[in-house]
């Protein structure tokens, strides 16, 4: 049976798909590449700031674990030759006061972070040594600041202790502790700061002199984070401790790093935490971005005044 010619030209024929998907022009390439890069130019600085407020947020709560941690260190102390004794900065070399703390292990000379951590049963180093040794690295994120993720050694540490009015264990030229023991109910807590955020003795030096961060301990009073575990408060006088007592003078202060939103977090006494500019917190910032000494002890001193640092003589 032979086909009809209408139907044969009907299977045979093509027809022309006019529902085909037409491809896009270059000109449409370019126009949708263009949109995507204009979105991430917006959506980029968007995203860095979150980030950047979220690493703020995480120092905070850091710094208030541990301003708790004073609170409990201060109440815990209560030695009837030293009742409600302060955590010190750190011990000086010898016949020092509490030299070494147990529960995970022996630290020779254990700084202020590691007492308070010790007390919430949170360690910074896994396998503490009896020894002098500056290099060794923290590795607990509890006492770091997660927006300077290199600064983990123990020495160029990102927080900066009060230790001019707070504790300070060093021997005064006449034999004596410069401040040592402090006394937690002698202290206006809410006004009085504990510890900071702190870039060390680099805060003596112009900003474009400062130098990069030394994650082996390296003892550069130039280096960002140099001797960043103390921090000096904004008025020193010609008796008063430095950070760094081998190199105590002006140019080699130490001060607060505003690393957050031009802010530094301080946590105070009564376990609070703010973000705040060196000016609100008592410093004098010059133009080229050092530190003066001229500032206001105010915040630091425990009295709510402006008290001088204790002297070394």
């Amino acid at each position: 049976m032979s086909t009809a010619p209408h139907t044969w030209l009907r299977l045979h024929t093509s027809v022309p798909r006019t529902s085909a998907r037409r491809a896009f022009t270059i000109v449409e390439l370019l126009v949708v590449i263009g949109i995507i890069g204009l979105l991430t130019s917006i959506l980029l600085p968007a995203l860095g700031k979150a980030r950047q407020q979220a690493f703020a947020t995480k120092c905070m709560v850091n710094l208030r674990t541990l301003s708790q941690a004073w609170l409990m260190y201060a109440s815990a102390n209560k030695q009837s030759s030293c009742p409600g004794r302060l955590p010190f900065s750190n011990s000086a070399v010898g016949g020092t006061p509490g030299a070494f703390y147990m529960d995970s292990g022996t630290q020779y000379r254990p700084r202020w972070y590691e007492l308070l951590g010790d007390v919430v049963k949170q360690y910074a180093c896994a396998n503490p040594k009896a020894i002098e040794n500056d290099n060794w690295t923290i590795e607990n994120p509890l006492f770091l600041c997660p927006s300077e993720p290199e600064w983990v050694n123990s020495r160029n540490y990102p927080y900066g202790y009060n230790h001019q009015f707070l504790g300070n264990p060093r021997p005064r030229t006449d034999g004596k502790w410069i401040n040592w023991p402090a006394k937690a109910d002698r202290i206006h807590a809410a006004d009085t700061v504990m510890a900071v955020d702190c870039m060390g003795t680099a805060a003596g030096k112009a900003t474009v002199d400062r130098t990069g961060y030394h994650v082996d301990g390296g003892h550069d009073p130039w280096a960002l984070g140099n001797k960043a575990f103390l921090v000096d408060p904004p008025r020193l006088t010609s008796t008063s401790d430095y950070a760094d007592p081998e190199k105590r003078s002006a140019e080699h202060r130490s001060g607060p790093d505003p690393r957050h939103f031009k802010r530094a977090n301080a946590a105070f006494c009564d376990g609070h935490v703010a973000a705040m500019m060196p000016g609100e917190l008592g410093y004098t910032v010059k133009d080229d971005g050092s530190y003066g000494i001229d500032g206001n002890n105010r915040m630091f001193s425990g009295t709510g005044t402006d008290s001088d640092p204790p002297p070394i003589r």
